[in-house]
């Protein structure tokens, strides 16, 4: 079920991963830089296939009942000028996807499919379609309340698939900051920023097109030089024990299982195991990004006085 604008975009699309993935691939042999690897890309490429086909399967009931259930019932009808209508979608769009975004990292039920996303050491432009494979199954749900302002499912469809591009096409190390395009625009920079582990880097800069969002919403953090701070380590904060790519789709949900198995919690307790920020645990065992940053600030404090 695609549109033909969407097979547009696939044909247009398709080359230019090609070229801008073999340019890449190219400057890092010629640099030296151990920015690839054999397994790590065909994990990719595996994740970004699976999340595609369940994408492709779902679509029956996302685009073509729910969101088209809630069109036929809309607040507004649809704007006449194809500008202004192109122009609200996309930045409705943009703006329903932060909030997609922010609720995977801040919601551990959801950080449990998204966190494939984020588990490879690397960062290269094919980690962009290590997708989260299961968020098709419930990414429409953000897009509702655009169905109910009048815009047609399909259009909400293309859109999105129309910002991934560019979602996809800022995972690289090989763009430096983009001058006055930092201030409004998603740009490689802050992007590197949110697939960094360290600290001060977790849980940042959301956006897929527009770096608005972080800005007005507080979850926006620039990249800072190594100089200043510390190089950016790529990954989880706890590296995978085992990388076959079975491990990496389920081992959340089964550290999950594991907390909410522990004896004498309370209803409370298992509720933040399942619901509350990735990390939260009863007995400090763990600790949440914003608890992270707190023990580094205070680490930093501590050396400085030495």
């Amino acid at each position: 079920m695609t549109t033909a604008r969407e097979q547009l975009l696939l044909l247009i699309t398709t080359p230019l991963y090609l070229v801008v993935i073999g340019v890449e691939v190219f400057i890092s042999k010629l640099r030296k830089q151990d920015s690839y690897s054999l397994k790590d890309t065909a994990q990719n490429i595996y994740f970004m296939i699976l999340n595609g086909g369940l994408d492709l399967l779902f679509r029956a009931v996302s685009i073509g009942i729910v969101l088209s259930f809630f069109y036929s019932h809309r607040l507004a009808g649809p704007i006449a000028n194809p500008w202004i209508y192109w122009i609200v979608l996309f930045v409705f769009e943009d703006f329903m996807y932060y909030w997609l975004h922010r609720v995977d990292h801040y919601c551990r039920l959801f950080w449990a499919t998204h966190v494939t996303h984020h588990s490879s050491p690397k960062f290269n432009l094919t980690v962009g379609f290590r997708s989260s494979v299961l968020e098709p199954l419930y990414r429409f749900l953000y897009f509702i309340p655009i169905a109910l302002l009048g815009f047609q499912p399909i259009d909400i469809a293309f859109v999105y698939a129309a910002t991934q591009t560019w979602g996809i096409l800022v995972h690289t190390e090989k763009i430096g900051k983009l001058g006055f395009l930092e201030y409004w625009l998603v740009t490689p920079s802050h992007h590197r920023v949110h697939h960094g582990s360290n600290a001060l880097y977790l849980d940042k800069n959301m956006g897929m097109f527009l770096i608005i969002w972080d800005k007005l919403f507080g979850t926006f953090q620039p990249e800072i030089p190594a100089a200043q701070y510390q190089p950016i380590r790529y990954g989880l904060t706890k590296p995978l024990t085992k990388e076959d790519p079975l491990h990496i789709l389920v081992h959340e949900w089964k550290s999950i299982g594991n907390d909410l198995g522990k004896k004498g919690l309370s209803f409370r307790q298992r509720w933040q195991y399942l619901f509350g920020p990735p990390g939260w645990s009863h007995d400090g065992s763990s600790q949440t990004s914003s608890e992270l940053r707190k023990s580094e600030k205070a680490q930093a404090g501590q050396d400085a006085s030495l």
